[in-house]
């Protein structure tokens, strides 16, 4: 069986790696011309490393990102609400990892490329169009000037090409542009000291302003500094959203800056690790509606192309790998393909919807809020402002619903 994927971002180099591995003939189509290590970090979830420890990539992960040892959600005053240990610090039979997503992007790339040939990956080649016809679909692909360039046929098209995918464009022509609630986002990448013990990922604030941060560099973590990744989350209001050509646009740091002034904790100066960025990325924060559906026929969706999500729990790339795996196995079934991507569709659709509506709802950072609402100036015990069983369902509910509780993962490990 062949089966072209249209995107070699992360979801649609895993795809490749499960459904080579699998046995299945497998080419990826992808619209830049050169991969490139772009970019800021990236965490990949313990239940997504389980996929990428299966295909033989946790040494490469091991030896370039950071395996995180704890999620601290704090206060705007750097008081800790919650601190969970990941990965094998929770008793886990895999890590968790902070990357670079450039990096993660150039392992996924040589991986796929030594496990499927180089031949079998292709640049500058945009999906523009694609018909089925009986038990095969034709898909159209255009080089950078938009001519059309190359047609490949299939037993299966994949399409891996991201929340701006022409695939999904097809079949809901009437979408329009992603959706925006008025928050922006400013990213960039600082060399500074470690805190916390180097290997914490930090969520702190509330839902309209929020400073997120992790270290990504091993190297760095060897020669004793912390190669941090941040985030300012700020709502900007009614304000019109960036115009497309506008996302990953330089910031300016008056635009933001200002409102972190005062959010040094002792353990971490966020002005200052935000002053001393690289580079600052400026872009909104987006989601798509949930589709009621993801197959048609012998075409299906994988990762943001499906299921764009708002970046809280860290949960949009590690879905995307749990797609490719999901994807092989009803494939592996045997049956009419069309059957297996509507098994496929079955089980990874309405649990990415739930995820998309909770995060849009603040997901698990909904703790964050609570503690604003209840106790603005910070306090003295949190148990009279967060109450123990409160935490622990929003906490144990969030993990459930995204299948990164231990009992879910362990029960995998099992089945292994």
């Amino acid at each position: 069986m062949k089966i072209v994927i249209a995107g070699a971002g992360i979801g649609g180099l895993v795809a490749a790696m499960c459904l080579h591995r699998a046995g299945f003939d497998v080419e990826v189509y992808e619209a830049v011309g050169e991969l490139k290590p772009l970019g800021v970090g990236i965490n990949i979830q313990a239940g997504a490393v389980r996929i990428l420890s299966g295909l033989g990539l946790e040494p490469a992960l091991a030896a370039t990102g950071i395996e995180t040892r704890e999620l601290r959600y704090a206060n705007r005053h750097g008081q800790t609400i919650w601190a969970d240990p990941r990965g094998r610090h929770a008793g886990l039979p895999w890590p968790q990892f902070s990357i670079h997503r450039g990096e993660l992007q150039m392992i996924l790339f040589d991986a796929a490329k030594a496990m499927l040939g180089a031949d079998r990956i292709k640049f500058s080649r945009r999906i523009v169009g694609f018909e089925q016809k009986g038990a095969k679909v034709t898909a159209r692909f255009a080089d950078r000037d938009g001519q059309v360039v190359e047609t490949a046929e299939a037993d299966i098209l994949v399409g891996a090409d991201g929340i701006h995918s022409a695939v999904r464009a097809h079949y809901y022509p009437d979408e329009g542009p992603p959706k925006w609630q008025g928050i922006l986002m400013w990213r960039g990448v600082t060399v500074a000291k470690p805190y916390l013990g180097g290997a914490t990922m930090v969520q702190a604030g509330h839902h309209t302003q929020k400073f997120v941060c992790y270290p990504i560099s091993r190297a760095h973590a060897d020669r004793g500094e912390a190669l941090i990744n941040w985030i300012c989350d700020l709502h900007m209001g009614d304000k019109a959203m960036l115009p497309r050509e506008d996302w990953n646009r330089p910031g300016k740091l008056a635009d933001f800056l200002p409102k972190f002034e005062s959010w040094d904790f002792g353990w971490l100066d966020v002005p200052g690790v935000i002053r001393n960025a690289h580079t600052i990325l400026e872009f909104p924060m987006v989601d798509r509606d949930p589709l009621p559906r993801w197959s048609h026929g012998r075409i299906t969706l994988l990762g943001d192309a499906a299921h764009p999500m708002y970046p809280i729990g860290s949960n949009g790339a590690s879905q995307a790998i749990i797609d490719g795996e999901a994807i092989t196995q009803e494939l592996l079934v045997g049956d009419d393909p069309e059957v297996a991507l509507q098994r496929y569709e079955r089980r990874r659709l309405p649990a990415m919807a739930r995820i998309v509506e909770s995060n849009r709802r603040k997901g698990i950072d909904i703790m964050l809020d609570i503690v604003e609402q209840r106790a603005p100036q910070g306090f003295s015990d949190l148990d009279s402002v967060l109450p123990p069983d409160e935490l622990e369902r929003i906490v144990g509910d969030y993990k459930k619903l995204v299948a990164q509780d231990r009992e879910t993962l362990l029960k995998l490990a099992r089945a292994q």
